[in-house]
């Protein structure tokens, strides 16, 4: 079946995750940057005995997330074709590390994870929209 080259009112969605990358970017920056200076560490108990986690080494993985989704992001919103790949990619890691970060900021990983999961499937579904209408765009006299 072959896809209409027509861009529709879908490509909003598209700008949408752009803008959400940004946001997630920026919070993530900032988590990351809380966490990388904090000398706090996390105990917990596993099947071979206490479990330790660094907070600041996990401080620094958000941090080095958050800058590459908010660079992404406006990739994504002037409507670059290799920065949906990108996008997707950060997305499903920023995804698995908040599943990580889950037990020491449950409420923030929990809605980190549920707009990750909105904007893959804007990303996926009506990401080349996005490229169209820019590919358009770029076209008017």
């Amino acid at each position: 079946m072959a896809r209409s080259s027509q861009v529709t009112a879908w490509v909003g969605w598209v700008w949408f995750a752009g803008v959400v990358l940004l946001v997630l970017g920026l919070f993530n920056a900032i988590s990351g940057l809380v966490a990388a200076f904090s000398p706090e560490k996390l105990v917990g108990l596993g099947e071979q005995g206490i479990v330790v986690l660094d907070v600041s080494t996990w401080g620094w993985v958000h941090l080095v997330v958050g800058i590459l989704l908010v660079i992404v992001g406006f990739s994504v919103l002037s409507g670059r074709g290799w920065a949906r790949l990108v996008a997707i990619v950060l997305v499903v890691l920023n995804v698995l590390t908040q599943f990580v970060a889950l037990p020491a900021s449950p409420w923030w990983s929990v809605v980190t994870i549920i707009l990750g999961l909105f904007v893959l499937w804007a990303l996926v579904v009506h990401g080349d929209e996005a490229e169209r209408a820019s590919a358009s765009a770029s076209h008017l006299p």
